[in-house]
């Protein structure tokens, strides 16, 4: 994933030789990063649960739990891998795993994996619906569906005995949101995603992306980025007239209409692109990107906007 702009906003910790960086979360939580993306694993004594096996990590997961296995003189056989949500960028490396290793996900993950049918994506054989609490070597996992949000699918994993919630692809921290991979269809999921993740007791955030962990004010700056990019949203839905581009373009509604959306758009991207650049990497570059689906958000799942013709 490239973030410029401020990029250093979101910069953790340096990459090893190999091109991951392994450290402590709290106590046997830990956590590996390439400085894009991000999985997690807890060391018990009956083996390593894993969180996300993500493609451009690969074989260095192994590495990492190999590595803090080591050093504490603990099991390094990775027993169990819980997914966070279907999409191969954050599932990608499971096969690596083998056939052996306990997969668990949200139901709707299980029927998302066997239709896509991708032999590096095995499908969980353990599933809940709602919520699922695990005991795996003595250690308790939080697994719950609050909804569609980024995917139909994605989860929230939390270790209450490590201070630590798991949640991906719906904050950033110290970066704003990266392109269409993180906001999904469901974009009003997405923004109750965030909100549910402060209901949780925790001090550690795993994010999925980036170089660093997050912490609550990550999440709350992030909430006030979507709050003021809805807010410019509904302020250029009520003063972009768009009759002058049907006007111009009257024999050719599709290039009227996305004009005018492009015009909203930008007129409502320009304040927050202001707000926040030197606050969140990537403010520059992606705003107007986030800003056109929650303003089409707003016009299709809110009907907020010009209203029924007279």
């Amino acid at each position: 994933m490239l973030v410029e702009s401020n990029g250093k906003l979101a910069h953790g910790p340096a990459i090893n030789e190999y091109g991951y960086y392994v450290g402590r979360v709290e106590a046997n939580l830990y956590w590996v990063t390439d400085g894009a993306y991000q999985s997690a694993f807890l060391t018990t004594s009956d083996g390593v649960v894993l969180f996300d096996a993500p493609q451009s990590l690969g074989h260095n997961i192994q590495r990492a739990v190999n590595e803090i296995a080591a050093a504490n003189r603990v099991p390094n056989e990775v027993t169990h891998l819980i997914y966070s949500h279907h999409h191969a960028d954050h599932a990608g490396a499971s096969s690596l795993f083998g056939r052996s290793v306990t997969r668990i996900g949200q139901q709707e993950t299980r029927r998302l994996l066997l239709r896509d049918d991708d032999p590096a994506r095995p499908a969980p054989e353990k599933t809940f619906v709602d919520r699922l609490t695990l005991e795996i070597g003595g250690e308790r996992i939080d697994l719950a569906w609050h909804g569609s949000n980024h995917s139909p699918d994605n989860i929230f994993i939390h270790l209450p005995d490590h201070d630590a919630l798991m949640l991906v692809d719906i904050v950033t921290p110290g970066c704003v949101v990266v392109c269409q991979s993180n906001v999904p269809a469901d974009v009003p999921g997405y923004i109750e995603a965030s909100a549910a993740a402060l209901t949780y007791r925790w001090k550690h955030f795993i994010s999925g992306h980036l170089g660093r962990l997050g912490t609550r004010h990550d999440i709350a700056t992030h909430r006030q980025y979507i709050a003021d990019i809805a807010d410019s949203s509904r302020k250029a839905l009520d003063t972009v007239d768009p009759a002058p581009y049907f006007a111009r373009h009257d024999d050719n509604t599709w290039a009227a209409m996305s004009r005018y959306l492009d015009a909203v758009t930008a007129i409502a991207a320009a304040p927050v692109i202001e707000k926040y650049t030197g606050v969140l990497a990537a403010a520059d570059l992606f705003t107007a990107n986030t800003t056109f689906h929650v303003m089409q958000s707003m016009r299709l799942d809110l009907g907020y906007g010009p209203q029924v013709h007279p």
